[in-house]
């Protein structure tokens, strides 16, 4: 019964993708779209269709952190059922999807993992797509969740700002006692043991921005170090409507560069500054909307499961051409990587 069940929840994700990609227009559908907010006046700004290559999927906004910069808060507590979601990753796949980055919130929230395993191997079994991967602060990874789906997922991705645990306390990003520092080196040494490449992710901010972090880095050896400026979004970290208020985490251009300078000698380091940063990823939110941030807010397409993926990516505001000059194209597949585990 369980294979039968798998079998036909697969067939039922293809065929629902097949028939959005012949007839992708809104239909009157019940239940948890209508409660989605809708965005007004929905501008459409290139004539160019970009390929979804790589998509960042924030299927849940709920996190046990709180960190003070957050661009991705809390605003509502809706994760969409499991089969949906799958459908919704099938009809990506058939548009052109290769890489697909779970996200949150954080991710490990829903289902104490369960949710996003299950995504990962339906992904990687189901899909065959070449990488799958998850960014997470990774308080509440257990290694029972490697065991099951550690085969399937080629990054994992953790969240750490500093190496200071002071400095993470003033950021926001720590539950009761956990030592974050400490967390990430037995994740570290979790990703060794399940073959899953290890990457780690940092915002640059206010509190660490003069910090020296290349020993601590060395030391981890990620396959990549992500390094990103510390951006202000309205309505999520900045503004009369945001549950969070980041301008006194905002550092300077100069201050980013200094940072960077710093820490040149990392070959796995991969900066991203504003300006890369605000139009070269393709976000799909919980309602599996394109979140367009090029007026400085995230303002939502119609979901990809209304209206299919090419009439939704059209408002999306993503600039392909920046994602490729970022170097948003890698070697992201585990398989290719030939990392010594």
């Amino acid at each position: 019964l369980s294979v039968g069940r798998a079998v036909l929840a697969a067939l039922r994700g293809r065929l629902g993708a097949l028939c959005w990609s012949l007839a992708p227009l809104p239909l009157p559908l019940p239940g948890w779209r209508d409660s989605a907010p809708r965005q007004q006046g929905e501008q459409e700004w290139d004539d160019t269709l970009p390929t979804p290559t790589s998509v960042n999927y924030h299927f849940t906004r709920q996190c046990n952190y709180k960190c003070g910069f957050c661009f991705h808060t809390a605003k509502t507590s809706f994760v969409l059922p499991l089969e949906e979601a799958k459908r919704g990753l099938a009809m990506l796949k058939e548009a052109g999807m290769e890489k697909i980055n779970f996200s949150g919130g954080e991710p490990f929230i829903q289902d104490r993992g369960e949710f996003v395993g299950k995504l990962v191997q339906f992904c990687k079994q189901e899909l065959e797509l070449p990488s799958v991967s998850i960014v997470s602060n990774g308080s509440l990874i257990r290694k029972q969740w490697f065991e099951k789906y550690g085969e399937y997922l080629d990054i994992l991705a953790i969240s750490c700002d500093s190496f200071d645990e002071d400095v993470n306390v003033l950021i926001g990003r720590r539950q009761g006692k956990k030592n974050h520092v400490e967390n990430l080196h037995k994740l570290r040494q979790w990703c060794r043991e399940y073959a899953v490449a290890f990457k780690i992710n940092s915002v640059i901010n206010r509190f660490n921005v003069e910090e020296d972090m290349n020993e601590q880095i060395k030391a981890l050896n990620p396959v990549r170090w992500k390094v990103f400026q510390c951006l202000l979004i309205e309505g999520e970290n900045s503004g009369e409507d945001a549950l969070r208020e980041a301008e006194k985490f905002v550092i300077s251009d100069e201050d980013f560069d200094r940072f960077l300078d710093r820490h040149k000698d990392i070959s796995c380091l991969v900066p991203e500054s504003n300006q890369k940063m605000r139009d070269s990823y393709l976000i799909l939110d919980e309602y599996m909307r394109f979140l367009n941030c090029r007026n400085g807010r995230k303002e939502p397409s119609k979901s990809i499961l209304d209206v299919g993926v090419e009439a939704a990516i059209k408002f999306s505001g993503f600039d392909e051409k920046m994602f490729l000059r970022r170097g948003g194209k890698y070697v992201w597949s585990k398989a290719d990587m030939k990392l010594d585990w």
